[in-house]
């Protein structure tokens, strides 16, 4: 298996050069030179085991191939619960019960396995730079915490974070370098992109990505949706249909690879806070970037989805069919709230923000109709929100214990203007 650029720009290279480089040459995404399907699995299978299987075609002939199933053994291990909901036929698939309370630890702790890796027996250290709205980046902080040879800088927008994001961000200290930037999410993504396409700063300080740009985060994020869905068609008989709350796409995008494969995934359908691009663009209007807007599901303040790209490119650039594909719909902080304190009312259900987005988009499926067993993607634990969380439920959140012992630890944030220029003097320093 080889990797080529979303922009067609830039030669194939093999998947442990494409996770190392975490951008192309040409400034695009790497995916698969093709599209494999999964000749065979077991609905028996451990989590890790699934993984191992999804993830094989894409290991195929390259240097991690032999460790692949040592890989998703050290990286996957805590649970990945679907829970039914109290509405029939609805269910909560839970990502939160990794280190950091967040979906992103899976893919986080799957790609520094892989780097930690690849780095041994080089001198020069590694720098794993990464823009996060909330959640990415102290999932990737939390995985590559002490990892010799390589160092991590992350960059948040400040202010746009809820206090235990952003505590959990500056807490780690060591070789992770945390930056306060005073600007959007957009701003640090621009600034880590830039970064990457800096071929004089590459020459100086070696960098990759750890954000959902990178293949190692992004395909192993196919397991855990592979791992629900095979289960669930064991045990029920029925396909998996899909809710996802999305701000870069990449969690979407993992889903959505996952069922070319030929898993037993059926519809999957968007949920976006108030920063509609991707429900403008499937409701027919031309694709096209906005300035981010904050809202109280923060993780998804995004307004130039970077993931779109490998969207286009899975659909062959072909906007009539991908519009046909896959529909989504903007939620507004208003109806979160709505929708966190009913469904607690009713039934005792607690949903971090994003959460709720997705759980609005598949109550109005069901307005509509729409039939079939559905799981919503719930990516965050609500802790991480009590601010916005606790006020609407009337009571204090439990914190996981994983969470409370980062909550713990003292924290600081380097503040940073929302310029290339600070950013690379910052990476250069070492």
């Amino acid at each position: 298996m080889k990797f080529v650029s979303t922009r067609h720009a830039a030669p194939a290279t093999s998947l442990s050069q494409a996770l190392a480089a975490g951008l192309a040459p040409d400034g695009g995404l790497y995916v698969p030179e093709h599209r494999p399907q999964l000749q065979s699995w077991s609905a028996q299978a451990s989590f890790a085991q699934t993984a191992a299987a999804v993830l094989a075609p894409y290991f195929q002939d390259d240097a991690l191939e032999t460790v692949l199933p040592e890989l998703c053994a050290q990286a996957f291990n805590f649970d990945t619960p679907l829970r039914a909901l109290a509405t029939a036929d609805d269910h909560v698939l839970e990502l939160f019960h990794g280190p950091t309370a967040a979906f992103k630890d899976f893919g986080a702790r799957f790609l520094a396995a892989c780097l930690a890796r690849l780095q041994q027996g080089r001198e020069r250290p590694l720098t794993i730079v990464v823009a996060t709205s909330g959640d990415t980046g102290a999932a990737v902080a939390a995985a590559f915490h002490r990892q010799p040879g390589i160092r991590v800088v992350v960059l948040y927008p400040d202010g746009r974070v809820s206090p235990r994001q952003a505590h959990q961000l500056g807490c780690f200290g060591d070789n992770i370098h945390t930056l306060r930037v005073a600007g959007s999410f957009d701003d640090c993504q621009a600034m880590v992109k830039q970064a990457l396409g800096d071929r004089e700063l590459q020459d100086a300080v070696p960098l990759s990505s750890a954000n959902s740009i990178s293949l190692g985060r992004w395909l192993p994020q196919m397991s855990y949706y592979a791992h629900a869905a095979l289960l669930h068609q064991a045990q029920t008989g029925h396909v998996l249909n899909l809710v996802i709350p999305t701000g870069n796409l990449g969690n979407a995008m993992a889903a959505i690879l996952a069922r070319t494969m030929g898993l037993p995934l059926g519809q999957i359908a968007l949920a976006t806070n108030a920063n509609d691009v991707l429900p403008r663009y499937f409701h027919g209007e031309a694709y096209q970037a906005q300035t981010s807007v904050a809202t109280i599901a923060n993780a998804m303040d995004v307004g130039a989805p970077s993931n779109f790209e490998r969207l286009r490119w899975l659909y062959n650039d072909d906007d009539v069919a991908l519009r046909g594909a896959f529909t989504a719909e903007a939620v507004d902080d208003a109806a979160i709230r709505e929708v966190i304190k009913r469904r607690h009312d009713l039934h005792g259900e607690v949903f971090c923000p994003h959460t709720a987005t997705a759980v609005a988009r598949l109550e109005h499926l069901r307005a509509a109709g729409v039939q079939g067993h559905w799981a919503v993607a719930a990516t965050a634990h609500p802790a991480k929100f009590e601010s916005v969380v606790e006020p609407l439920i009337g009571r204090p959140l439990p914190v996981p214990p994983a969470l409370a012992a980062l909550l713990e630890r003292p924290a600081r944030a380097e503040a940073c203007a929302p310029a290339y220029g600070a950013l690379r003097e910052v990476l250069l320093r070492g």
